[in-house]
């Protein structure tokens, strides 16, 4: 019945036939075959395909996963931040702050409400928005800040809360990557007005599709979105405002359903083959961390200048690594005419092991986001875009597999 749901195909980069791809949802996916078929039986029986309690049992799971009260079930992570705006009111006019280095989602969803996104430069450490690089774009038109939790690790939560609060921003937390992870003992996604997550088959609890979650504490914003998720209809075909349909299909919600109980678990795998990654990698010449002291503070830079830094895990925070991202750093000591990044790519997939980039344009160079003048001067997402390299991490990643990737990385570096 999901036999191809099961198979893991896609156009995921990494599933391709290798010795260490970037992503395997087969072997996962093949674990729970009996009770994903079971649920997916379940949905085809019940006759209920547009919501339903399906969808709502899945709502209420991760509202008690993550400790918050409203928890909306939809049709995609990107639908969730597009839908978080509506509720918000956010549209022609206004402008919303959010960091360059991200996925286009983040920024693509305040152009589609007709405002405009304000990019702020990114940490070297942590990847994630710099907070005070982001206070120097409020103006009188700013309205909201969305802080993205890239690749697994929470942004510097009380930095964004207090700006908010110091200029009466709303705050969409961007978890997309980031269920399960944490900031001083919250949940992602719970800090700010809105959270919203993915369900993308990438991501640490992988659906079968498309799919988000939109979360709040905010009991009239939540009864909003719930109107503006169907059409802005209450009752069907009254319409008390202009919505869209971000409905969750049930079928993708049964099927989470089944692999929500395992999300601690792949998480947990995830951080131990990051640890591993971490104690092996340090001891190679021109490896390091870099320095979390240095997170989001510009008058003390990160200072490493080796070849390979590597990705921080900071003591405030729960990491649960839907992705291991290095930095090959241009400025390392490298005899090589190309990109050191480039190099290194090649080499890993000459040798059959996946990797991807995470991202190599930042959203404030790309085309559709070009605005008269020069370019705003972001030199940190820059630098990220040119270096960041992600290597195999997820849960059912082997120790000899590894092993395999370390060897790799290990003869590049001596090459």
């Amino acid at each position: 019945m999901v036999s191809r749901l099961l198979s893991g195909e896609s156009e995921l980069p990494g599933v391709q036939d290798t010795k260490v791809p970037l992503l395997n949802l087969k072997e996962q996916n093949a674990a729970l075959r009996t009770e994903l078929d079971a649920a997916y039986a379940r949905v085809m029986q019940s006759g209920q395909f547009i919501m339903g309690p399906e969808v709502t049992e899945l709502e209420t799971a991760c509202a008690q996963l993550v400790q918050v009260k409203h928890a909306i079930g939809v049709s995609s992570g990107t639908d969730a931040i597009l839908l978080a705006l509506m509720a918000l009111g956010i549209g022609s006019g206004d402008e919303v702050i959010c960091p360059s280095f991200t996925f286009f989602a983040t920024a693509g969803c305040i152009a589609r409400v007709g405002a405009k996104p304000v990019f702020a430069d990114s940490c070297e450490a942590c990847f994630n928005i710099d907070v005070a690089n982001a206070a120097t774009k409020v103006t009188r038109r700013t309205k909201a800040i969305i802080p993205v939790h890239l690749f697994g690790q929470a942004a510097q939560m009380d930095e964004v809360m207090a700006l908010a609060e110091r200029y009466s921003l709303a705050v969409i937390e961007d978890a997309a990557q980031a269920l399960g992870a944490g900031y001083n003992g919250h949940s992602v996604g719970t800090m700010g007005t809105f959270g919203t997550y993915s369900f993308f088959p990438s991501k640490n609890l992988g659906g079968f599709g498309d799919a988000g979650m939109l979360v709040t504490n905010d009991d009239q914003l939540a009864e909003k979105a719930r109107l503006l998720r169907t059409h802005g209809a209450k009752p069907k075909y009254f319409h008390k405002m202009v919505g869209a349909n971000f409905r969750m299909d049930p079928i993708q919600a049964a099927l989470l359903r089944v692999k929500l109980p395992h999300l601690r678990e792949y998480s947990a795998k995830r951080a131990a083959n990051a640890a591993y990654y971490q104690q092996r990698l340090c001891a190679l010449p021109g490896v390091a961390l870099s320095d979390g002291h240095h997170c989001n503070k510009r008058n003390a830079p990160n200072q490493f200048r080796g070849k390979v830094a590597l990705p921080t895990v900071h003591g405030d925070r729960c990491h649960i690594w839907n992705q291991y991202t290095l930095r090959v750093q241009k400025t390392g000591d490298w005899k090589r005419p190309e990109s050191p990044r480039d190099a290194l790519r090649n080499h890993l997939g000459n040798k059959g092991i996946g990797s991807e980039i995470y991202y190599p344009r930042p959203m404030h160079m790309q085309e559709c986001f070009a605005q008269p003048g020069p370019n705003p001067i972001l030199p940190i997402c820059e630098n990220l875009a040119d270096e960041a390299l992600s290597i195999p991490v997820f849960p059912e990643l082997q120790r000899e597999q590894q092993d395999y990737v370390l060897e790799t990385i290990k003869e590049f570096l001596n090459g």
